[in-house]
């Protein structure tokens, strides 16, 4: 089974996240908003199909990294997340909360070893790629 097939994004915590993206693209480029960037790209394996990442940040205060306390984190694009979610559990890997679905996809955040929350999301797949 496939697991991790790639980054979906980086999200990490600042004290003027509107600053920070301000930052960002006056100095790097980035084509921000209020939530961040998407970089939008084709999958090597089959370049008829899109992908993204998203770059974001947070204020200091989110409660959305919880439980870690780390200022960051990472979200992995996964293939079939219900398969993988029951294989996780049956190696003990603590899963922090249920299955979401989205119009964009289905999410679930995991802890490592460290306490580093990793959020895992199964893109949906747009019409035209099914």
């Amino acid at each position: 089974m496939k697991k991790v097939t790639g980054l979906g994004g980086v999200f990490f915590k600042c004290e003027n996240p509107k600053g920070m993206n301000e930052w960002y693209a006056q100095h790097l480029g980035l084509a921000t908003t209020e939530y961040g960037t998407t970089f939008e790209w084709l999958q090597a394996d089959d370049p008829s199909k899109k992908g993204s990442t998203t770059w974001s940040t947070f204020p200091q205060d989110t409660t959305y990294f919880n439980p870690s306390a780390k200022p960051f984190m990472i979200n992995y694009r996964v293939e079939n997340i219900v398969e993988l979610v029951a294989e996780l559990k049956r190696a003990n890997v603590t899963v922090v909360d249920e299955i979401a679905e989205y119009d964009y996809g289905k999410f679930v955040h995991i802890l490592d070893p460290e306490g580093n929350i990793i959020e895992l999301w199964e893109p949906k797949e747009e019409p035209d790629q099914q």
